[in-house]
C-alpha cells in the first residue's frame, strides 16, 4: 500500500516527503485540506519547515489527496497512537526493539510476546511497524522491567531475528 501511495507522487520527491511525514506522524487531512491531529490543525508552514520544503508543496499535496478518492479515504482516517518508547527512560521502562529478516513472515509478534509471557514479563505496549508503510519495519515492546539475559538470548536465537536493541 505504501508503494502505491508513493507512486501517485512519483514525479515529486517533495510531495513524497509530505506523504511520508503524514504517515509517520499519523496526521490526517480534513475536508478543507488542512493537516490535523484529531481536531488540532497543524500549520502547513510548520510541516514544510520540518521536512525542508515550501509551504505550497504541502498545499498541493493535500489538494492531491482530496482529489483522489482512495487517498482521501486513507488520509481522512489516519490516527496517531501515543508511544511509550520516548518516555521509557523517564518512566523506568524497558524498550525491546526487534529487527527481522522478513517482516511479512507470520507469527513474529506472537513468538516474541510468547517468550516474554513465559518469563512472566508484563508488556505495557507493543508497536509493530507495518511493512507496507515503512522500508525497515521493526517490532517494539515496552515492558515494566528489565529483560533477563536468558530471555534476550532466546529472542536473539529466533530464526527471523536479524538484530535486537534494548533501551
Amino acid at each position: 500500500m505504501f508503494d502505491e501511495i508513493m507512486e501517485k507522487f512519483e514525479g515529486s520527491p517533495s510531495q513524497q516527503a509530505v506523504i511520508r511525514l503524514l504517515l509517520e506522524r499519523g496526521f490526517s487531512v480534513n475536508d478543507e485540506g488542512r493537516v490535523v491531529s484529531g481536531g488540532i490543525e497543524i500549520p502547513n508552514t510548520g510541516i514544510a519547515r520540518e521536512i525542508g520544503v515550501d509551504r505550497r508543496v504541502v498545499d498541493s499535496t493535500t489538494d492531491a489527496i482530496l482529489d483522489d478518492e482512495e487517498l482521501r479515504r486513507i488520509f481522512q482516517n489516519i490516527s496517531q497512537v501515543p508511544s511509550l518508547m520516548d518516555l521509557a527512560p523517564v518512566l523506568d521502562l524497558t524498550v525491546l526493539t526487534v529487527e527481522v529478516s522478513d517482516a511479512e513472515q507470520q507469527g513474529i509478534v506472537s513468538q516474541v510476546t510468547g517468550l516474554l509471557a513465559e518469563h512472566d514479563i508484563s508488556i505495557r505496549q507493543t508497536i509493530s511497524e507495518d511493512p507496507e508503510f515503512t522500508d525497515d519495519p521493526k517490532l517494539h515492546l515496552v515492558t515494566d522491567q528489565p529483560l533477563p539475559g536468558d530471555l534476550i538470548n532466546e529472542i536473539r536465537a529466533l530464526a527471523f531475528v536479524r538484530k535486537i536493541e534494548l533501551q
